[in-house]
């Protein structure tokens, strides 16, 4: 699943980042990097673009962006409990 199909308010970690040249040394320099847990926040009323939540941030993408970024959907609840345990 990418990222441009996480539905609002589930979490996910990145498992790889896709993309050639700028475009992935971009998303990689953003801080989505694999292994990190991101939250779909907000999508914008025609769909493009996103709003995610990462590393203690927001971070808004548009969708083609977002497709590069394979992700594997956690169960919310412990991805709760260990993005708390961050503060």
């Amino acid at each position: 699943m990418t990222l441009a199909h996480l539905p609002i308010g589930h979490w996910a970690r990145i498992k790889r980042v896709g993309g050639q040249g700028a475009i992935r040394r971009r998303l990689l320099d953003l801080g989505l990097t694999p292994g990190t847990q991101v939250r779909v926040e907000k999508v914008a009323p025609l769909g493009d673009p996103i709003l995610i939540s990462l590393r203690g941030f927001q971070l808004t993408l548009r969708k083609e962006e977002a497709r590069h970024i394979l992700v594997e959907p956690l169960e919310n609840s412990a991805a709760e409990k260990n993005d708390k345990s961050k503060d």
